[in-house]
């Protein structure tokens, strides 16, 4: 019986995959042969969904962009013997974008059902959570911490030294919270964690929750992802049957449950002290701190917040050690994270390589330039307040410290390409626009700041270049970054002084104008 692995994530459904594994199955029917459909997750190589894969003895034979129309074809060139046919790509795990990769957080995506605890076992899962099972607290916040990762939503804060806090923190009730609202545009690696592999965020909050003293999880998801809800609904309630969950984790004697909890579609949520306020039924606005969540979180509990990815990514380092993990990267940003191709890129899709790669080599190497053609003129990393890229900094490599040197961010990874026909001083407005619609309205540099900022620009792009308008946009600018309550705020000026410093043509100015002091 032929094995045939149709994608059941968010990107191949949008594109017909539900459609071409009827068609599959029908055709199959018809035909008297007998196959096995197994609904896989995405292999993040985007641009070919709906990938179609069969199981040869030489391994599994890709077949990219399927159309439901494209079957009766590719059984006639017998694509269950991986056949020839327009659409095939060959062996999936020779394709350059794959094969290049360095996945560690994404080892399992695109090749395991994502439902089966049989699969998840199978290639490797669990093996972190038996082996923090034998380990003292103590013991396991220190590996995380010689481990170097570090939080991969933005802030990158060392993940062992929060997780340490916690355990060492003294309460009747501890909290494991998922920030799983991943609103950031051209992001999109939370979502294929929590549908292609959600058993491997569920074994790394379990990690957490052993770890530190914590009986209670939540992943906070976007209410935008309802594919992602429905999977990890279902992977919870097959992990509680399985013993992995609940009053007696693996038979360890040590309790610890999960929960998913929905959004409610606000952008700040995604901000860990205003998810909080969600999560408690309230409206999500920012709390002041301290104190700090890791004393005093979900209601009023040491608690541990860390987002999709970094949860995702204790499981790999407590089965394979923290020398292991620690090996790759650069510097202070120690092991791999997921870059996402997004914006006018030939081919977009998830990365997963070592902290130290470059953007040039992401667009062009794995990429392959714009969609469009034309040349890329500006790229934006971290986000809808990431800094945009000049040519001049595309060789930077990917590292926090390295891209904080100059004022950008790494972030989520987040990567969108815009080519030479794009309008940075638009797309600066866009984003103060973007802040006066998202601000929860606590703090008045976010609130008020954001509004004058989208006047003043107006402004500008209508004429008025002068230097009494530009120094005014930067004090502004240096007014948010310094005064806001979070980084809603802090960081909306980022892409307005970036496209200002290294784009002046678009918003009229004939020279650069001398930043402020």
């Amino acid at each position: 019986m032929t094995r045939i692995y149709v994608p059941r994530d968010s990107s191949a459904l949008a594109l017909g995959a539900d459609d071409v594994a009827t068609a599959i199955e029908r055709e199959a029917a018809a035909r008297g042969v007998e196959i096995e459909l197994v609904r896989n997750g995405s292999r993040g190589l985007l641009y070919l969904e709906p990938l179609v894969e069969v199981d040869t003895p030489d391994g599994r034979v890709g077949y990219a962009n399927v159309e439901a129309s494209d079957v009766g074809a590719l059984f006639d060139a017998g694509f269950l013997q991986g056949g020839q046919h327009a659409r095939s790509v060959g062996l999936v795990e020779q394709i350059p974008y794959l094969r290049r990769q360095q996945r560690l957080t994404f080892a399992r995506i695109g090749i395991t059902d994502p439902l089966s605890t049989g699969d998840y076992v199978a290639h490797g899962g669990l093996e972190g959570l038996r082996r923090a099972l034998q380990m003292s607290a103590g013991d396991a916040c220190q590996a995380l911490i010689e481990s170097g990762l570090r939080g991969r939503g933005g802030a990158a804060f060392p993940a062992g030294i929060k997780w340490r806090t916690v355990a060492q923190a003294q309460a009747d009730q501890k909290y494991i919270v998922c920030n799983a609202d991943e609103g950031d545009s051209g992001t999109f690696s939370d979502r294929l964690i929590m549908e292609s592999d959600p058993y491997v965020l569920i074994e790394g909050m379990t990690i957490a929750g052993v770890t530190v003293g914590a009986t209670l999880g939540y992943i906070y998801v976007r209410s935008e992802y309802p594919h992602a809800i429905a999977a990890l609904e279902e992977a919870l309630g097959r992990a509680r049957a399985q013993g992995w969950l609940g009053d007696d984790v693996l038979g360890s004697g040590k309790r610890f449950d999960l929960f998913v909890a929905k959004g409610a579609g606000a952008y700040v949520c995604g901000e860990e002290t205003a998810l909080l306020e969600s999560l408690e039924g309230k409206r999500g606005i920012v709390r002041a701190k301290p104190p700090l969540p890791a004393l005093a979180g979900l209601y009023g509990k040491p608690t541990v917040i860390n987002n999709v990815i970094t949860l995702a990514t204790v499981p790999v380092i407590f089965a394979k050690g923290a020398a292991f993990y620690q090996d790759f990267g650069m510097g202070r940003s120690r092991g791999t994270l997921p870059f996402q191709l997004a914006g006018n890129i030939a081919r977009g899709g998830l990365v997963e390589l070592a902290f130290g790669v470059t953007l040039r080599e992401l667009m062009l190497d794995y990429g392959g330039g714009t969609a469009s053609g034309r040349p890329a003129r500006a790229v934006q990393v971290g986000g809808p307040l990431g800094t945009y890229l000049p040519e001049s900094q595309w060789d930077i490599p990917m590292d926090y410290e390295a891209y904080a040197a100059v004022g950008a961010v790494v972030g989520h990874g987040g990567i969108v390409v815009h080519d030479d026909t794009s309008n940075l001083a638009a797309l600066a407005q866009y984003a103060m626009e973007f802040c006066t619609l998202e601000s929860c309205g606590k703090c008045t540099p976010c609130r008020i700041g954001s509004t004058r900022g989208v006047e003043v620009i107006a402004k500008i792009r209508q004429g008025d270049t002068s230097e009494k308008q530009v120094t005014l946009l930067r004090d502004l600018c240096d007014t948010m970054v310094s005064g806001s309550l979070c980084a809603m705020g802090g960081m909306t000026p980022f892409p307005v002084l970036s496209a200002l410093d290294h784009f002046p043509e678009d918003f009229g100015l004939a020279t650069q104008p001398a930043a402020a002091a």
